[in-house]
């Protein structure tokens, strides 16, 4: 049931199903709640009520936001848990993985996990031997520019299909949504918005954090020439013992469409140990 939230600075929308401890997912970049279509029926299923989000100038929220830095979307996501009563576990893919770190740390009294999928959670940094040795990189690097200079929905369609190695049974209905949606000139603008930002502000708010953190990297993602230690340096920034890292062999950029039941696999169990803790602590 598709829900809004006025934040006093736009609508967030929001699909709530199921009963129980409150999870909320939030995409990428350029996409939309639609890319959770898998995860959402098994984690309902598993006992959970889910708040999928759109996130600011996506799918069915509003566009016409202020900012779309990483900051930004995370006030977002903590005004719906706030809204929808926590604790909550917040699941961010992309830049929403850099957004839950920052929800986590600026509202531990309702965030009592965050799960970040291939995320952009720290300052970058360049390896040019790494860029020459991995063509995946060179090619995703090339079409994400493209998009970031003008915008070109051509460009992005090609990312997609190199960042999501295995592909969803519906992904040309999925692919041609995306088109129709990317190609209305104003949500263009918001991905070459949100593409402009840097993740540097989710980095400075890693050691803050207090919660339990699950980090999930696709083993083909393009965005790194090793998604892997990508993963492990959000975690060493992190307190020590808060975060482990997961790789899923194969998959893209994309792990909760491409491969939902391997994600499930990693994300049930962690959830049912982050809201037993949040709930341990609630007793103390």
């Amino acid at each position: 049931m598709l829900e809004h939230l006025d934040t006093g600075e736009g609508t967030i929308a929001y699909d709530l199903t199921g009963d129980g401890p409150l999870v909320v997912l939030a995409h990428g970049m350029g996409d939309s709640r639609h890319s959770y279509r898998f995860v959402v029926p098994e984690l309902v299923a598993a006992g959970y009520r889910v708040a999928n989000v759109d996130i600011r100038g996506c799918g069915d929220s509003s566009v016409g936001w202020a900012g779309y830095a990483r900051a930004d979307i995370a006030r977002d996501l903590v005004a719906v848990v706030r809204h929808l009563g926590g604790p909550a576990v917040i699941v961010g893919q992309s830049i929403s993985g850099g957004a839950a770190t920052i929800a986590a740390a600026t509202a531990p009294d309702v965030v009592a996990g965050v799960v970040e999928i291939a995320p952009f959670t720290r300052k970058q940094e360049f390896d040019l031997g790494g860029l020459l040795r991995t063509a995946r990189v060179r090619t995703g690097m090339a079409r994400l520019t493209r998009v970031l200079l003008t915008g070109s929905l051509k460009a992005w369609l090609a990312y997609l299909d190199l960042a999501i190695p295995a592909k969803p049974a519906d992904w040309q209905q999925e692919r041609s949504r995306i088109a129709a949606s990317l190609g209305r000139p104003e949500r263009m603008a918001v991905l070459r918005a949100m593409a402009r930002t840097s993740p540097e502000d989710a980095g400075r708010r890693l050691p803050d954090v207090r919660c339990p953190a699950l980090v999930v990297e696709g083993g083909a993602d393009p965005d790194w020439v090793d998604p892997a230690a990508e993963g492990e340096a959000i975690v060493a920034a992190l307190p020590v013992g808060l975060g482990r890292v997961a790789v899923i062999d194969g998959a893209g950029h994309y792990p909760h469409a491409e491969t939902p039941a391997a994600l499930l696999a990693l994300v049930t169990p962690f959830l049912g140990a982050a809201f037993a803790s949040a709930g341990s602590d609630l007793d103390a």
